[in-house]
């Protein structure tokens, strides 16, 4: 999975969405996030297309509503939705109806070639454990709100234990905190801008993230993230940023 995607969410479909996917891929993003409760799909499959990149070079997510009740049928209907034969990736959105009821189907989808790779969204420890306990094929990613100010550290080395990758959706803290004196200090010290250094905190602990943008210079500035480090003095403080206490929840 690599670690730098574009996240959909909220974003208009329709033009809005279409450029924006055709930007990330032409910036050198491989890596789209997106699902089935932000209708947006089917404009993603079409920036897809547009960008001129083979299908097979672009990692492709998509998560499924548990409302809905029916992981495979649902996959289908993205897979129409997004005109691909399978998606990289099929999460499950949120533990709704409790966390392990979904995944049987989640694991029919993956035999029937529907996905390569399932995982979840907003799990917790306790999430994840009951998971684990039923699964015949464990979830290999965990998409988590993640960034300085979210650090949930148990949470992130429970991930770790198990050997599920933890992914970070917003990660840029939907805007809130980009003003925030601490992490615009360190940003000034690399040349940087503040969006780069909360990205790369998370790439440090090898943590995907997968940021939203519909502004090109935006899309192009969150990927300017490789070719830096923070030094580990900067990790110590940006960690301490954290408000969740280190938590092992998901969503607090």
């Amino acid at each position: 999975m690599p670690l730098l995607g574009l996240g959909v969410w909220e974003m208009r479909a329709g033009r809005e969405c279409e450029d924006a996917v055709r930007w990330a891929v032409e910036a050198g993003y491989r890596h789209i996030d997106t699902a089935q409760i932000y209708r947006n799909e089917k404009s993603v499959g079409i920036g897809l297309r547009s960008s001129g990149v083979p299908r097979d070079e672009v990692y492709v997510t998509t998560k499924f509503f548990p409302q809905a009740r029916d992981p495979v049928r649902e996959a289908e209907a993205s897979l129409r939705r997004l005109g691909i034969e399978y998606v990289d990736l099929y999460l499950v959105h949120w533990p709704e109806g409790g966390p392990t009821w979904a995944w049987a189907g989640m694991e029919q989808a993956l035999e029937r070639g529907l996905t390569r790779a399932i995982g979840v969204s907003n799990y917790g420890v306790d999430d994840l454990a009951a998971v684990l306990q039923v699964a015949s094929t464990p979830p290999v990613v965990n998409q988590v709100l993640f960034n300085p100010f979210r650090f949930r550290q148990r949470l992130f080395e429970a991930c770790e234990r198990h050997q599920i990758a933890l992914e970070a959706y917003s990660p840029l803290t939907r805007g809130r905190n980009l003003g925030d004196e601490t992490i615009g200090k360190i940003a000034a010290r690399h040349g940087r801008t503040p969006a780069q250094i909360l990205l790369r905190w998370c790439l440090e602990r090898n943590v995907a993230v997968i940021p939203k943008s519909c502004h090109r210079e935006r899309i192009i500035e969150n990927a300017q993230i490789f070719d830096f480090s923070l030094d580990p003095e900067d990790i110590a403080t940006l960690d301490a940023l954290d408000q969740t206490g280190g938590t092992s929840r998901a969503t607090e």
